[in-house]
C-alpha cells in the first residue's frame, strides 16, 4: 500500500480511534494513490497507525482499520458478520420486523458503505469509491454471510458515490436467487406492513433509521388529528392510523412518495381517515389554521448538507418550527427532526428553543430522539449520530 505521512503532531485523533484523516493533516504521500485506493497512513516518525480508501477532498482517508488488513479474502465477511450479529443482538429481524439497516457506514467499521436488509434483498450505497470499487465483492460476502435467506443484492450508488470519480454508475443487481425478479416487497416493521420500492425509491427506498419514533407517533397518536409534513411514504402516517387517529393528513411534493403513500395506507385498512396532499409542506403548514391538529410531525430533508450552508438552513429549521409550533392545538404534541449532520443535537435544540420563544407559547420537551439501535454511532465517531429529533408538548 502507497504510504501517507501525517505532519508532527497530526495523528491525535487516529491515536483516538476517529476513522478519518483530513487532507490538511498530511505532510507527504510517498507515490501516486488513486481515488479508492486501500493506503497505510503513518505517523511523523513512520509508525504505522491505520490503514483505509484514500479519496479527493477534505476527509483524505476513511480508516477501514487499525489492526486488521482489509486486503485479507474474508475481511468484508467478518465485518458484514459481525454486523448481522449486532443486529440479532437488538433483535433484528423478528416476528414483527424484517426490514433494518444492515450496515452503517463508521459504525460498523466500513465507513462509506451503507446496506438495508429488506426481508432478504440488500440494498446497497456505496459513499466512497473505495466501497464502489469492492461492491462486486460486498456482493459475495454477503452471500457468504447470509446463504439461501439473500434474495438479492441491489447497487444504488448513483446517487451517493462521487460523481467527479468517473465512475461508471448505473444502479443494478449485483446478485439474484434464481427465481427472484422484483423491484420492490411489501415488508414489516413493528407488525406494520410497507412496500418498498429499492429501484424508483429515495435512498434505499425506505427511511429505516426513524422506526423507534414511529413506534411512539404511534403509541401517543389515538384520538388526535394528525398532521405528517414531508411524509415521503407515509412511515409516520402508517403508525398513527393504526395507533388510532382520527385522522391523518400526509403531505408532501413528491407525486410518486404520494402513489406510495396511499398504497401503503390500503395496507391499514383505514384510508377513510387518511388525505394524502402532494404540495410543498412548508406552503401548506404556513396556511393552515391554528389548532387544526394537535400532531404535528416535521421530519424534513437535510437543510445542511455540508457547513458552507449551515447558517441558511438553521433559519429554515427555525421558520419551520416556529410554524408548527404556532399552529397545533393547545395540549399538542410536535415531533419534530433533523437529518443534517453538520446540524449537532445543540444547534437543533437551540434552534428549536428560538422557534418556540418567536411563539410565546409554552413549550416543553417530553423526550429527545434519535436514530434506531440499526444505525449505530462509533464512540470514536460521534459525527455519526446525525438523526436528532425532540418530541414537544405545546400548551
Amino acid at each position: 500500500m502507497i504510504k501517507l505521512i501525517l505532519k508532527k503532531g497530526r495523528d491525535e485523533s487516529l491515536l483516538r480511534y476517529h476513522p478519518w484523516v483530513f487532507s490538511g493533516a498530511i505532510a507527504q504521500i510517498q507515490g501516486n494513490p488513486k481515488e479508492g485506493d486501500l493506503v497505510a497512513v503513518h505517523d511523523c516518525e513512520g509508525r504505522y497507525l491505520a490503514c483505509g480508501h484514500y479519496q479527493i477532498g477534505s476527509i483524505a482517508v476513511r480508516v477501514l482499520s487499525f489492526t486488521a488488513d482489509p486486503l485479507a479474502p474474508d475481511f468484508l465477511t467478518v465485518c458484514i458478520a459481525r454486523a448481522k450479529a449486532e443486529r440479532a443482538a437488538i433483535g433484528l429481524p423478528s416476528a414483527s420486523t424484517n426490514c433494518f439497516r444492515l450496515v452503517h457506514g463508521e459504525g460498523d467499521g466500513l465507513p462509506g458503505l451503507i446496506i438495508d436488509w429488506y426481508d432478504g434483498v440488500c440494498v446497497m450505497q456505496a459513499h466512497s469509491v473505495g466501497m464502489f470499487r469492492a461492491r462486486s465483492r460486498i456482493a459475495e460476502a454477503l452471500k457468504e454471510v447470509f446463504g439461501d435467506e439473500l434474495k438479492a443484492v441491489y447497487d444504488k450508488s448513483s446517487g451517493t458515490a462521487p460523481f467527479k470519480a468517473g465512475l461508471d454508475l448505473i444502479d443494478g443487481y449485483l446478485y439474484k436467487a434464481p427465481g427472484f425478479d422484483s423491484s420492490s416487497l411489501t415488508v414489516q416493521e413493528n407488525g406494520h406492513r410497507f412496500e418498498v420500492n429499492w429501484v424508483e425509491g429515495q435512498k434505499t427506498g425506505f427511511f429505516l433509521d426513524q422506526r423507534d419514533n414511529r413506534f411512539l407517533v404511534g403509541k401517543l397518536a389515538a384520538s388526535r388529528k394528525v398532521l405528517n409534513l414531508f411524509c415521503y411514504t407515509g412511515g409516520f402516517s402508517v403508525y398513527a392510523l393504526d395507533g388510532g387517529a382520527s385522522l391523518v393528513d400526509s403531505v408532501d411534493s413528491s407525486a410518486r412518495a404520494m402513489a406510495l403513500v396511499e398504497k401503503n395506507v390500503a395496507l391499514t385498512g383505514k384510508a377513510d381517515k387518511h388525505c394524502g396532499l402532494c404540495q410543498d409542506a412548508i406552503e401548506y403548514l404556513g396556511a393552515v389554521p391554528e389548532g387544526k391538529y394537535d400532531m404535528i410531525i416535521v421530519d424534513p430533508p437535510a437543510f445542511a448538507k455540508h457547513r458552507g450552508v449551515l447558517k441558511n438552513a438553521l433559519r429554515a429549521y427555525q421558520r419551520l418550527n416556529a410554524a408548527a409550533i404556532s399552529k397545533v392545538a393547545p395540549g399538542g404534541l410536535v415531533f419534530t427532526f433533523s437529518c443534517s449532520q453538520v446540524v449537532d443535537k445543540i444547534a437543533f435544540a437551540e434552534l428549536v428553543f428560538s422557534a418556540a420563544a418567536q411563539t410565546g407559547r409554552s413549550v416543553r420537551i417530553i423526550d429527545r430522539l434519535c436514530q434506531g439501535g440499526d444505525h449505530p454511532v462509533s464512540i470514536y465517531h460521534p459525527e455519526g449520530e446525525y438523526l436528532k429529533g425532540l418530541l414537544l408538548y405545546v400548551e
